[in-house]
C-alpha cells in the first residue's frame, strides 16, 4: 500500500490519504493538493468514555516535509487513533513512515503529542491494536461519563475575554449556574484573557488544542462559550472538531425552551430560536452545493440554504400571527382587570432573586420556585389583600440577566407588556449574592431600555436571613429599599404598610 500510495501521489503531484479502520480495512481515500489533504469530519461516528475515533490516517508528503501543524490538529480535533505520513523519494518510492499519536497525560508544559521513531513501512515493530487500546485505557481514566450518565450532556465552559480576571470569573460563575439550570454536567472551566480576540477561533489555536485534549480525557461532548459567537467562528471551530459548540445565548434559549409552559411562552421561545438560527444557517449545512428544483421548473432552482431561509421566514410569520392573537386575548383580560380598578404590582429583578418565592408566600400560591436561574418563565398574576383594606394584582415576570439576548427581549415584549400595565414596579434584590450591586445596575438598565423607569418603584432587599444584620443595614443605607426574607412572612410588615401608602400618593 505504501508503494502504491507513493507512486500515485508522485504521478498526479497531489497528496493522497487513506483512513483505515481498526480491522485493517480502508474506510476512505482522500485526494488533496500538493500541500495538504482535507479530512472529513466524521461527526456521525460517535466517541465517548475516552474513546478515539477508530480510524488512523496514512497520507503522503511530496516535498520531504515533516508532519505539519495541520496534521497534528487533524489528529487532535478529529480524535484519530494515529496520524501517519509517508515521505516520497525522488524515484517515487516511499522513504519512511512517520507516526504520531495523542499523549493522554502530558507533563506540565509538555507536548500533547508523542512521535514514534520513523520506520520503513514493511518493518513496523509497533502493534497498532495494543498501542491504541493502551491509549484509550489511559484516556478513560479521566473520563466522568460512567459517573454522570450518558443521558446528560457533559460540557467544558470557556470564556475568552479582554476583561479583568475578576470580571471574567464573575461572568464564568454565572455561566456555570446557567449550565446547571439546563441540567448539563460541568466538567471544567477555562478562562483565557487576551489583548485581542481571535476573529476566527475566538481563542488561540494552541489553547483550542489544549481544550480538545481535555475534552477527550474528560469525555466532554459539548463546548459552551461565555461570549456570543458569530456564525464564522462557530463554523471555524466545528470544522475542526466533532464536539457540539454553543454560546451563552443558545444556552439561555435552551433553558427558556425547557421551562416555558404556557402556549404564549412556547411561541415566544420558538420565535427567538428561529431568529437566532436565521443568520447562522450557513454553518448548519455541509453541502451548500446541493441544489433542488421545483416541479416543472428549469435550471438548478433554489439552493437548500435559500429554502431553509424561506421556510424559517414563513414559520416566523405564522408564529407572529398566533402570538398577536394571544396578545389580544391577554389585552382583553387586562381591560377587565382595569375596569375593576385594582392596582397592579409587577415583580421584577435579576433571575433567581426570589420573585416567585415572594409571590408564593404573599398569596399562598404554589408557583414553581427553585434555586435555579430562570426557574419560572411564564408571567403569573395573583390577587393580594393588604392589611389596610386594599386589594391589588401582583404579577411575577421573567427574570432579567446580564446581556439578555436581543432575540429574547424582542420575543418577550408581549410578556413584558404586563409591566407597562403596572401601577408600581417592585424590584426584588438578592443581597446574599456577592454581585448584587451589578445585578441592580443590569435590572435598572433594562428597565430604562424598556421605558419603564418612569413608573413608581420600590426596592425589596431579599434574603436577609442569609446575610449578617450589619450588611443588611449597609445595603439599606446605600441602595434604599425594605429588607425582607421571601420565605418569612413575619418580615413583610414594613413592605405591606409601605405599598398602599405609595400607591395612594402616586395614583390619582
Amino acid at each position: 500500500m505504501a508503494r502504491e500510495l507513493a507512486a500515485l501521489s508522485r504521478e498526479i503531484s497531489r497528496q493522497i490519504g487513506v483512513l483505515i479502520t481498526r480491522s485493517g480495512k480502508v474506510d476512505s481515500v482522500i485526494v488533496g493538493d500538493q500541500r495538504e489533504v482535507e479530512l472529513p469530519n466524521y461527526a456521525h461516528m460517535r466517541t465517548g468514555g475516552g474513546r478515539l475515533k477508530g480510524l488512523r490516517c496514512v497520507h503522503t508528503h511530496l516535498a520531504g516535509e515533516d508532519l505539519t501543524e495541520d496534521d497534528l490538529m487533524d489528529l487532535l480535533f478529529l480524535r484519530l487513533d494515529l496520524m501517519s505520513m509517508i515521505k516520497i523519494q525522488d524515484d517515487g518510492l516511499p522513504e519512511r513512515l512517520y507516526t504520531v499519536h495523542l499523549q493522554p497525560a502530558p507533563v506540565e508544559g509538555g507536548e500533547n503529542f508523542h512521535f514514534l521513531d520513523p520506520t520503513e513501512p514493511t518493518r513496523q515493530e509497533v502493534d497498532c491494536d495494543e498501542l491504541i487500546t493502551a491509549l484509550e485505557e489511559e484516556f478513560a481514566r479521566g473520563s466522568t461519563s460512567r459517573d454522570t450518565g450518558k443521558s446528560r450532556d457533559r460540557a467544558i465552559l470557556i470564556s475568552v475575554t479582554t476583561q479583568s480576571r475578576q470580571q471574567a470569573q464573575e461572568s464564568m460563575d454565572e455561566l456555570v449556574e446557567l449550565t446547571r439550570s439546563d441540567d448539563i454536567e460541568v466538567l471544567d472551566t477555562v478562562i483565557q484573557r487576551r489583548d485581542k480576540i481571535n476573529p476566527k477561533f475566538i481563542m488561540g489555536k494552541g489553547k483550542l488544542s489544549e481544550i480538545m485534549l481535555k475534552s477527550l480525557s474528560l469525555d466532554a461532548n459539548l463546548l459552551i462559550f461565555d461570549q456570543e459567537l458569530n456564525p464564522s467562528q462557530v463554523r471555524s471551530i466545528t470544522d475542526h472538531t466533532t464536539l457540539r459548540v454553543i454560546d451563552r445565548t443558545q444556552l439561555i434559549l435552551d433553558i427558556f425552551a425547557r421551562r416555558a409552559l404556557s402556549s404564549e411562552g412556547k411561541l415566544q421561545i420558538e420565535i427567538a430560536q428561529l431568529k437566532y438560527m436565521l443568520p447562522r444557517l450557513g454553518q448548519r449545512d455541509d453541502a451548500m452545493s446541493r441544489l433542488t428544483g421545483g416541479i416543472g421548473g428549469r435550471g438548478p432552482g433554489e439552493t437548500k440554504l435559500e429554502i431553509d431561509r424561506r421556510r424559517i421566514n414563513e414559520k416566523l410569520t405564522s408564529l407572529n400571527k398566533r402570538l398577536n392573537k394571544i396578545g389580544k386575548e391577554r389585552h382583553q383580560r387586562r381591560s377587565r382587570r382595569r375596569q375593576k380598578r385594582l392596582p397592579v404590582l409587577s415583580l421584577v429583578g435579576y433571575t433567581n432573586a426570589g420573585k416567585s418565592t415572594l409571590l408564593n408566600t404573599l398569596t399562598k400560591s404554589a408557583i414553581t420556585a427553585e434555586d435555579k436561574l430562570f426557574a419560572t418563565l411564564d408571567p403569573t398574576s395573583r390577587r393580594l389583600r393588604f392589611p389596610r383594606e386594599m386589594e391589588a394584582i401582583i404579577t411575577d415576570t421573567v427574570g432579567f440577566i446580564r446581556d439578555l439576548p436581543e432575540e429574547l427581549l424582542q420575543s418577550f415584549k408581549a410578556t413584558l407588556e404586563e409591566l407597562y400595565e403596572a401601577d408600581m414596579i417592585i424590584h426584588v434584590i438578592d443581597i446574599s449574592n456577592p454581585r448584587f450591586a451589578d445585578q441592580i445596575k443590569v435590572v435598572d438598565r433594562l428597565l430604562r431600555d424598556l421605558d419603564l423607569d418612569m413608573l413608581p418603584s420600590l426596592r425589596l432587599l431579599n434574603k436577609i436571613d442569609l446575610v449578617e444584620p450589619e450588611q443588611v443595614e449597609n445595603s439599606k443605607k446605600r441602595y434604599g429599599g425594605i429588607p425582607i426574607s421571601a420565605v418569612d412572612p413575619d418580615t413583610f410588615g414594613p413592605f405591606l404598610e409601605e405599598v398602599p401608602l405609595k400607591i395612594r400618593n402616586e395614583l390619582p
